[in-house]
């Protein structure tokens, strides 16, 4: 019997080999271990009938039946030559984008209409991108027209996504008005870091 004993956060793979004639043995099975795209790396514990492998390195691996004992150094050729697929059917990340405004409108901070142009790249890289837009406010004003005010932001977001003409699976809009601050602060305080929306392309 193997199992395989993974903490959350990280990307494993497995080849299984079948078995070869006779006269010539199949290769060994192996997990390898990979780091994750954002750089982060988990670890796996590969047990099997001959014994026990921790992986907690990247591009380390084990057999499977955990022969080997300790881990192993998997050189890139190998990777690429046994997983060269799968990794490269894997999804990019989600990419987050924060957008602030100028208080008591639609209008986007300088900077923030700078990242336009990445969150436009982000969406069109993925072939059917999940768009989340997110409106938000400072507690200057009342929460009724916070909420409405946070709409509109996000509409105003939403509308840059659809006049690019991106082929977007999913647009999703929603406000949070004066809700989930950001920075917190009692009311009626003008805080910049609040009147944002939060971009998602999945």
């Amino acid at each position: 019997m193997m199992r395989i004993l993974m903490k959350t956060g990280l990307v494993v793979l497995a080849v299984l080999f079948a078995a070869g004639c006779a006269t010539t043995p199949a290769p060994k099975s192996y997990a390898v271990l990979m780091d994750n795209q954002d750089g982060t790396v988990g670890q796996i514990t590969v047990s099997g009938a001959k014994g026990e492998v921790l992986l907690d390195k990247p591009r380390t691996g084990a057999d499977l039946d955990g022969a080997s004992g300790t881990p192993y150094v998997v050189d890139e050729a190998r990777i690429n030559r046994d997983f060269g697929e799968a990794l490269a059917a894997r999804p990019p990340l989600p990419a987050s984008f924060m957008l602030y405004y100028r208080a008591g409108g639609i209008v986007l901070t300088d900077e923030s209409q700078a990242l336009i142009p990445a969150i436009l790249e982000a969406a069109g890289n993925r072939p059917a991108p999940d768009v989340s837009v997110i409106g938000h406010t400072d507690t200057v004003g009342n929460s009724e027209s916070n909420e409405k005010l946070a709409l509109q932001r996000a509409q105003s977001v939403a509308e840059i996504i659809r006049k690019a003409g991106l082929q977007v699976h999913d647009l999703t809009i929603a406000s949070h008005g004066e809700r989930n601050l950001l920075v917190a602060t009692p009311d009626n305080t003008p805080e910049p870091k609040n009147r944002r929306v939060e971009v998602t392309v999945r």
